[in-house]
């Protein structure tokens, strides 16, 4: 019954904000519970639903209210069609990272966070009601429930600066998974045989999804600042490539976060070519001492194409992700999911959409943030004590990974079988280069299980450096 007396809420308030203002107040949820004989649960579940669709902001202790467009001019989406080309007639070794560990190993090789760091009783109650919902048994839209396409605009557009304007609900397409997004958007960005600028070291899954799209990848290097602006002009230039992937807010493997003035260095660079950058924002809900603030967030001219997955914040159960994008590129993407995909179930859409708006859950983003420093930092002290020779450049900002510099003489292959054999599983860092490596690197993992174990962990590395038994 709560769910129809939501539903009228929702219906008469839309009707209010036709023909209300650009940042009209709305009523009071008092007001509100008065005037349709509700109860204030009821009322805010209503606000929620509104909010997830972009149509009203909440200021905490001011009030909600209609949200504003921030500008009101035409886009002119033209260059794609040249960025773009003609449209393509379609035709019809995984990571160590992924490696199952025993429980009775220390695992800092995974790319996943520890089931402590998620928020499971959200998601088991999310799945709870999804399953008594039509979401059990309806296909969904192809490009994805309107209420979550909603909340992945607001999401971005609630850190676009004034003058830019924000996107909107149908510039989102869901996807299964931030992997399968990559795949998507090399395929309908860059396409077979075109080349595609990356940043080295970056996300193994990235180098993967463009060798099975069959896009050769061009290396751009990138340190702990991220890339350099006239590094990736020259690439631009020699190659002739159309898009740049890149992962601006802490990076995997390197934790890297680029600077506001570096991205809007690299923004420059990209419209100046005409290009595309596939910003991949993997890491949002894992921000530590800094919060991330995605480049696409400053871009109205459909130059950035922005991904962002719940599976590593949710839960791995929950496979969902959200591009946005705009203009022509946004329909070839959402040609390619459909004919990949014809839909993403529409069960695991509305258990994402129901723990993201839940209040609870900004809730358990900034708890996360605490748990995460405690993690990186007892590793990263750890390493400081027990493996002098490892060099870390900086302790992250966010993320999930510390990205460890060994000595060159290093024997890697060696050092993780050795590991392993004492119990500690440590990812080499060979893997996150699209080209030859460039030093010997280990990736390891804080967010993993039992951190207790850290120290052990980088005393086993340490002697295992060392040549000890």
């Amino acid at each position: 019954m709560s769910n129809d007396s939501s539903a009228r809420i929702v219906a008469s308030l839309r009707e209010w904000i036709a023909t209300a203002a650009p940042g009209a107040k709305l009523p009071s949820t008092r007001e509100l519970v008065a005037r349709h004989g509700a109860s204030p649960v009821t009322v805010q579940k209503a606000l929620r639903t509104l909010t997830s669709q972009g149509m009203v902001e909440s200021r905490p202790g001011v009030g909600t209210f209609v949200r504003a467009v921030r500008v009101a001019r035409p886009n002119d989406y033209g260059w794609q069609t040249a960025a773009l080309g003609p449209q393509p007639n379609r035709s019809p070794a995984l990571s160590a990272a992924l490696r199952m560990a025993p429980n009775d190993v220390v695992a800092l090789h995974s790319g996943y966070p520890d089931r402590e760091l998620l928020p499971e009783r959200l998601v088991r109650a999310a799945f709870t009601r999804a399953a008594r919902s039509d979401a059990a048994v309806s296909r969904p839209p192809a490009a994805g429930l309107p209420e979550l396409q909603a909340w992945f605009a607001t999401e971005l557009g609630a850190a676009a600066p004034v003058g830019v304007a924000p996107p909107v609900p149908g510039d989102a397409v869901i996807v299964p998974g931030s992997q399968s997004g990559l795949s998507t958007a090399f395929r309908a960005l860059v396409g077979a045989g075109r080349p595609l600028l990356m940043e080295s070291p970056t996300y193994w899954g990235a180098i993967l999804a463009a060798a099975q799209t069959g896009v050769p990848v061009v290396p751009v290097p990138s340190g702990s600042g991220g890339p350099g602006p006239d590094e990736l002009d020259r690439a631009f230039r020699r190659t002739g490539a159309r898009a740049f992937y890149a992962q601006p807010n802490f990076a995997n493997p390197t934790a890297a976060q680029w600077s506001p003035a570096l991205g809007d260095q690299v923004l420059e660079v990209v419209r100046g070519h005409g290009a595309f950058l596939i910003e991949d924002d993997w890491a949002h809900d894992f921000g530590i001492t800094t919060d991330p603030v995605p480049v696409a967030a400053r871009d109205d001219g459909g130059h950035v194409v922005y991904l962002r997955s719940l599976t590593k914040s949710v839960s791995p159960a929950v496979r969902i992700a959200g591009i946005v994008a705009r203009g022509p590129a946004r329909d070839r993407i959402l040609a390619d999911v459909q004919a990949e995909a014809m839909y993403v179930s529409g069960l695991l859409q509305a258990v994402a959409l129901d723990v993201v708006t839940q209040p609870a859950w900004r809730t358990h983003v900034r708890n996360l943030g605490q748990q995460l420093a405690a993690r990186r930092d007892l590793l990263a002290e750890a390493l400081r004590e027990h493996v002098p020779a490892a060099h870390l450049e900086a302790v992250p900002e966010g993320g999930l990974n510390l990205w460890v510099r060994l000595p060159d003489t290093t024997d890697l292959a060696r050092l993780v079988r050795e590991c392993e054999a004492a119990g500690v599983l440590v990812a080499p860092g060979d893997e996150w280069f699209p080209a030859e490596p460039t030093g010997r690197y280990l990736r390891l993992n804080y967010s993993g299980p039992n951190p207790g174990a850290f120290p052990e962990a980088a005393r086993v590395l340490g002697r295992v450096m060392a040549g000890k038994p």
